[in-house]
């Protein structure tokens, strides 16, 4: 089982999946390949602290976090090298074909990235939007292998099918949505490894965050108290989507824009599903109408 992530920031991951992949590594032990592909550079993040020292902080954060929770981490790498500007992330070739990339190099069976804004009204942050239009606009791409060969040259007359994978929307809080996700999936054995991830992005938890005011977060004193911080995070989230505040939840939403999966396939291949919480009847008619075609 390979699953990709890919998202905008680099804590992103821990408050949108990282509970899931870690219920799903206990489900598969080693089968399970997990990959975190975070698309900017982190530079623009924080109040006091200059842009290059704020993005290496913020990518030695990822790396910390990545050895506890135990996923491959990579910054995405346009063609020229250099990592997407935050809060500038825009659609181009480039950026589309980094994507195709990073996709076809890792042949996922899972790819975990933010929702497209439906709603007008719905607040959004550009990074987000840029990642999810770059997903979706890149999915058709995944299997046409000479599609950005101008911009990662290959040999043009050898050519390898490459797995279009599943592609499944994480929640984003800036969307507020409330009951807009197909399943959910019980986090709560996770929560201490979770903690412990997020807490290693000290930048954002300590000084960012509180600064910013939109999320309501004081400093932590300590990781305990973080830690009951987080509880409450989930629990608030959990009631914004209509959920009960337990069990600690995350959940996802599948679209048509690669494979399109039975519901069967995700009960079998998805840890810890909470039945009740799910919408499965609605999302079977949705694969069913969309497997028709």
């Amino acid at each position: 089982m390979k699953v990709l992530f890919i998202h905008a920031h680099y804590d992103d991951y821990e408050f949108a999946a990282a509970g899931t992949l870690e219920m799903w590594r206990r489900k598969c032990g080693a089968e399970l390949q997990n990959r975190v592909v975070i698309c900017t550079d982190g530079a623009a993040g924080h109040q006091f602290r200059t842009r290059e020292e704020t993005a290496r902080m913020r990518c030695q954060e990822q790396l910390d976090s990545a050895r506890i929770g135990g996923f491959e981490f990579e910054p995405l790498r346009l063609p020229n090298g250099a990592i997407p500007r935050e809060s500038s992330l825009q659609i181009s070739v480039p950026l589309l074909a980094a994507f195709w990339k990073a996709i076809r190099d890792f042949e996922p069976h899972y790819l975990l990235c933010p929702p497209v804004a439906a709603d007008p009204l719905a607040g959004v942050h550009i990074d987000h939007i840029g990642v999810a239009e770059a997903v979706r606009q890149v999915a058709y791409m995944i299997n046409v292998p000479h599609c950005f060969t101008p911009e990662f040259p290959a040999d043009e007359t050898q050519s390898q099918p490459c797995p279009v994978p599943v592609i499944l929307n994480v929640y984003d809080d800036y969307f507020s949505s409330a009951g807009n996700f197909d399943f959910a999936v019980d986090i709560e054995p996770a929560l201490d490894l979770i903690a412990g991830m997020s807490w290693c992005h000290q930048s954002q938890i300590m000084e960012w965050l509180p600064w910013v005011g939109r999320h309501k977060l004081e400093p932590p004193k300590d990781f305990a108290e973080w830690k009951k911080m987080l509880r409450q995070r989930f629990e608030r989230r959990n009631l914004e989507l209509g959920l009960p505040a337990r069990p600690l939840c995350e959940v996802f939403s599948v679209t048509a824009w690669g494979e399109i999966p039975t519901v069967d396939r995700i009960l079998t291949d998805f840890p810890n599903l909470v039945p009740g919480l799910s919408h499965l009847d609605r999302l079977k008619a949705r694969l069913d109408r969309w497997l028709a075609k």
